[in-house]
């Protein structure tokens, strides 16, 4: 494994509720079952250590109980936070309602990972060859955004920066967003977000016009699509569309960020693109065949799975190989 990931977002509380619908307004509904489980960025940290990548979070989490137990979280997943607890809140929360059909509704309350300043971040040391990662949660938010821009524009220019720009991409001021493109090494969005950023058209025309008119500093952008796979391009011109994975999905909250994870963690190690993002697609499709949004996979499951579906298994230089369990 080459680099660590260094992630600078946002991490919170999940009240997760499963409901056969959401409840009409004025209404109720009965869940069917209720977790409290770390959520947010966590899903795709989580993903990427899982997939052997050593991960580093350098965002705020708070002082109260929802950090403690965002805390807790992370060392079960031998995950380093490297700023110390915010004295002034505790960690935000966010409420998902998980529908029958498996897609997932939020409602978002920000604590202390809406807040960094320059001080804040002073801890967050980026090494040669360590990823560092952005979601547009933080940039979205007032207290944040500016100082983690300012961050992001002072790290080497060779140091690859990954941004998620997120559902809330519509809440990001355009001076920030415009910043973090220009400065953005591998960007990753769904299909919404693609055209918030670039306007209507088919998937080959956003992903050209993203790494064009957007990102012109970039080796290669993802549109993710859900169960139908993903559309990659890279800076050269070359492009493809990688299937995505027939499973019975029972939950996706946290897919896409177990994608993010799983193709970072693969780029890391020398995977080719294409290749990484067959890679993710089967990441992802296991973690919707699983409750929680902290589903993801280890690299013995992808391979597995990749194995089982008839997929080739690719090594560390995109070769196929056998799948092999992990060694002591």
């Amino acid at each position: 494994m080459s680099g660590r990931l260094v992630h600078v977002g946002s991490a919170v509380v999940d009240y997760v509720y499963r409901v056969d619908a959401l409840p009409a307004p004025g209404t109720e509904k009965t869940a069917s079952s209720y977790a409290r489980v770390a959520g947010g960025g966590f899903n795709m940290m989580v993903a990427a250590s899982r997939t052997g990548m050593e991960v580093l979070f350098g965002g705020q989490l708070g002082s109260g109980p929802n950090g403690d137990f965002l805390r807790n979280a992370f060392n079960a997943e031998g995950i380093d936070t490297v700023t110390p607890p915010s004295p002034m809140m505790d960690s935000g929360n966010c409420v998902v309602m998980i529908s029958s059909d498996a897609e997932r509704t939020f409602v978002s309350w920000p604590g202390a990972e809406s807040v960094l300043s320059v001080d804040m971040l002073a801890p967050v040391v980026v090494a040669a060859d360590d990823w560092v990662f952005t979601s547009g949660y933080t940039l979205s938010y007032p207290k944040s955004r500016d100082a983690l821009t300012d961050w992001i524009e002072a790290l080497p220019a060779d140091t690859p920066l990954v941004l998620d720009p997120t559902p809330v991409i519509t809440d990001i001021p355009h001076p920030i967003l415009s910043r973090i493109l220009a400065r953005t090494t591998w960007l990753s969005c769904n299909t919404t977000e693609a055209a918030a950023i670039a306007g209507p058209g088919a998937v080959e025309t956003l992903a050209s016009r993203l790494l064009s008119d957007h990102s012109p500093k970039a080796v290669g952008v993802v549109i993710r699509a859900g169960a139908k796979g993903c559309h990659v391009r890279l800076a050269d011109g070359s492009a493809q569309t990688i299937a995505g994975f027939e499973v019975a999905a029972l939950d996706t909250n946290g897919a896409g960020d177990t994608h993010i994870g799983a193709f970072i963690s693969a780029l890391a190690r020398g995977m080719p693109p294409f290749a990484a993002a067959h890679y993710a697609n089967a990441a992802a499709a296991i973690s919707v065949t699983r409750h929680g949004g902290s589903s993801a996979p280890t690299d013995y499951e992808i391979q597995t799975f990749l194995s089982h579906a008839g997929g080739p298994q690719m090594g560390l230089h995109g070769r196929k190989q056998e799948a092999k369990r992990p060694t002591a």
